[in-house]
């Protein structure tokens, strides 16, 4: 779908800022009033993770005159591998000021606002009233329906991003001229059905991949060039190193903007996705442990039974001494429920304690009453016990 322009052009440009985007200013889609646009803009990109590390570098490069940073992390030597905003002295630094020095490092003439605080029903629509397009480079579904929402009830266009071992996905939502994400996945998925990238992985240069194509939608919105994904899904597989692109419909039933709208304010987006289903919440009840309980059970004589319900690979790095590799689906399909040992009490631990919840469920409802998981796990582990071990 091609859409006018979405912002007015500054009034000129300097001397400096024609010398550097002159590569921009020959292209006759763009040229002068293209670029004036974009010094104009203010675009807000949430995150500054994979896909947003691309997308702020290759805004800022592209001279959107202010960019916003909403993120609230710190840099991890594991955000390298795809992060590439950041780099090995910033460990430990803010991202979102490690961001923005990157930033100014790329483009000095940019207006950068940081935002360090997460972002949620308290101040989403405050901060995205600031700013012409919103970059969405969030990685969980509670902050993508909340980000959807806000720009529904504020008008606001966003660019849409995610990523996932080898696959990713593009698009353009904005509910005055076409669709909002909502239309597409109405509903979120169930509790841990889908791994975050911490849990499942994701190529590193895949992030560049999507990131790219979320900055060139976001420069095409702003300044009305070419044909927008606006009512379009772009579907990428690295593997087969594939494109397409998919038809998305405005749904008329949308709750947020359909004919009728059931969500006509913000919610509680926690609630509405969920962390763990409610029956593992119920599960893990009174049958949670920590780190530390789990060494001192460890070092007792009570016979258990320790169950790593991650996938191999992620048993490959780092496990707990003694641990038997169930992975979560063998569980839950019950494959695995008839080899679980009567005689001993069963303790269960995954990366961070969300899929060991889910599992803890099935364990209890096949009769193990006494069955625990590990708050945290294997992460509680290394920080708490073993700090030799490695975190990933």
């Amino acid at each position: 779908m091609s859409l006018p322009p979405l912002v007015e052009p500054a009034e000129s440009l300097s001397i400096d800022e024609v010398r550097r985007y002159s590569r921009h200013l020959i292209i006759p889609d763009v040229a002068m009033a293209g670029q004036k646009r974009l010094k104009n803009a203010k675009v807000l990109c949430i995150g500054a993770g994979g896909l947003g590390s691309p997308a702020l570098m290759y805004l800022a490069a592209a001279g959107v005159g202010t960019l916003g940073i909403v993120e609230f992390d710190v840099v991890d030597e594991s955000n390298l591998q795809r992060q590439i905003i950041h780099g090995q002295s910033d460990i430990g630094r803010s991202k979102a000021e490690s961001a923005r020095d990157s930033v100014r490092e790329i483009n000095p003439l940019v207006q950068v606002n940081l935002h360090e605080e997460r972002l949620d029903s308290s101040n989403v629509m405050e901060l995205f009233a600031q700013y012409d397009l919103i970059v969405d480079g969030t990685d969980n579904f509670a902050t993508r329906y909340l980000v959807n929402d806000a720009c529904v009830l504020l008008g606001k266009p966003y660019v849409w991003g995610s990523i996932y071992r080898f696959d990713g996905q593009a698009s353009v939502f904005w509910a005055e001229h076409g669709p909002c994400y909502r239309c597409l996945y109405p509903e979120p998925p169930p509790p841990g059905m889908v791994p975050s990238c911490a849990e499942g992985g994701v190529l590193g240069v895949l992030c560049a991949s999507i990131g790219s194509i979320q900055a060139t939608e976001a420069i095409k919105l702003l300044t009305g060039v070419g044909e927008q994904l606006l009512g379009s899904l772009m579907v990428y597989d690295a593997l087969e190193m594939t494109y397409r692109k998919i038809k998305i419909r405005k749904d008329p039933n949308c709750a947020v903007c359909g004919e009728n709208p059931t969500v006509t304010e913000l919610i509680d987006y926690e609630a509405f996705c969920g962390v763990v289903s409610e029956e593992a919440q119920q599960a893990a009840a009174g049958s949670t442990i920590t780190a530390l309980e789990l060494k001192d059970l460890l070092d007792s004589d009570k016979p258990l039974y320790l169950v790593d319900v991650r996938e191999p690979a992620e048993w490959e790095i780092v496990r707990i001494p003694g641990a038997t590799l169930i992975p979560k689906d063998e569980i839950l399909r019950g494959d695995a429920l008839a080899g679980l040992p009567q005689d001993k009490q069963i303790v269960m631990y995954c990366k961070t304690g969300i899929r060991s919840a889910e599992t803890l469920a099935a364990v209890k409802n096949a009769g193990f009453s006494d069955a625990v998981h590990v708050q945290g796990g294997v992460t509680a582990w290394v920080h708490q016990v073993d700090k030799t071990l490695p975190v990933y």
